[in-house]
């Protein structure tokens, strides 16, 4: 695995010598950052919404249009004009090395297979007990959809149009948009810079990444055990798309299913 990852071979395709090793101050302040701030602009809309009559999720997809999505797609353009002189991901996004198609089927079953494990048996009831133990102080409202968990009652409060429009923004931001800059950040920025912790990178990078979703802290545990594979197949084979790949049809199956829901329930 050292080998490819300091062959010839993959530091000419890529374009240029290994990028950088950021500092671990940078390292923490660039993966947390962008979470504190959207976090921050949800909390602040998020009240207003409830007030309002409106889900809170409406002011988290705000939060990710706003402020996360141009956040860190636009420090990737600015870190491409000081290197490039202009806007451009060129050799400030790395780990695009071309996968056969075949291996993105194998990694691709295999992957989502452990996040459906997880997700499908244990993430529910573990949520359950984090919130009951150590988030139940938090307003009812920062739990998108209360902490009861009761989807129906919830979402029976919205009218149908704002709950399709809702879920519509949510495919888009949430399940499309977000993960693709969200992978060329974290996945072909920062984790490169973490080279000098080699074998350890993809770890601190699964921590780091799961601990920027501040909006839903009672989620790392699960988070970081599916997380954790991803990632470090992302890492040795060089290649971002898996992780776009699955990143959005995770995401996408959710906001799919939850606008068949909607249509279907209310």
């Amino acid at each position: 695995m050292g080998e490819i990852m300091n062959s010839s071979i993959v530091v000419q395709r890529e374009g240029g010598n290994e990028p950088e090793n950021h500092s671990v101050t940078r390292t923490i302040t660039l993966h947390l950052l962008p979470g504190v701030l959207g976090t921050a602009f949800f909390c602040i809309f998020a009240v207003t919404f409830h007030r309002i009559g409106l889900p809170a999720f409406l002011a988290l997809l705000l939060a990710l249009g706003v402020i996360i999505i141009p956040f860190e797609l636009g420090y990737l353009l600015v870190q491409g004009r000081k290197r490039n002189g202009r806007f451009s991901l060129k050799g400030v996004v790395r780990f695009l090395e071309p996968m056969p198609w075949w291996q993105y089927v194998v990694f691709g079953i295999v992957l989502f297979a452990w996040s459906g494990l997880w997700f499908g048996l244990c993430a529910d009831k573990m949520d359950r007990y984090i919130i009951e133990r150590f988030f139940h102080w938090l307003p009812d409202w920062f739990f998108l959809f209360g902490q009861t968990n009761d989807v129906i009652h919830y979402l029976s409060q919205f009218s149908k149009p704002v709950l399709v429009t809702t879920t519509i923004a949510g495919i888009i931001l949430n399940g499309i948009a977000g993960p693709v800059v969200e992978e060329l950040y974290f996945r072909g920025y920062l984790l490169p810079r973490l080279n000098r912790f080699k074998g350890w990178a993809p770890l601190i990078n699964s921590l780091l990444f799961s601990l920027y979703h501040f909006f839903s802290p009672w989620e790392n545990p699960v988070r970081i055990l599916v997380l954790v594979p991803l990632i470090y197949a992302c890492w040795w084979k060089r290649n971002i798309f898996l992780g776009m790949l699955l990143h959005c049809a995770g995401n996408l199956m959710g906001g799919i299913g939850m606008l068949v829901f909607v249509l279907n329930t209310f």
